[in-house]
């Protein structure tokens, strides 16, 4: 993997991020005032699944 497949995925994420912030701030804002109510703990795990889900699709792809 080269510098610029990091920076392409990169901007990938950012795209996909901020795509949700663009077409429905409402429904963003609420799900983040939804976050900012759970424990530490669900944090946490939200966390590992979200790594868990990315190596598995990183798996999957190569």
């Amino acid at each position: 993997m080269d510098s610029s497949t990091f920076w392409i995925a990169l901007a990938l994420v950012l795209v996909i991020e901020g795509s949700l912030p663009l077409l429905s701030p409402a429904a963003w804002r609420r799900m983040f005032m939804q976050i900012l109510r759970w424990r530490d703990g669900q944090l946490r795990f939200f966390g590992l699944c979200s790594i868990a889900a990315g190596l598995l699709l990183l798996w999957l792809a190569s």
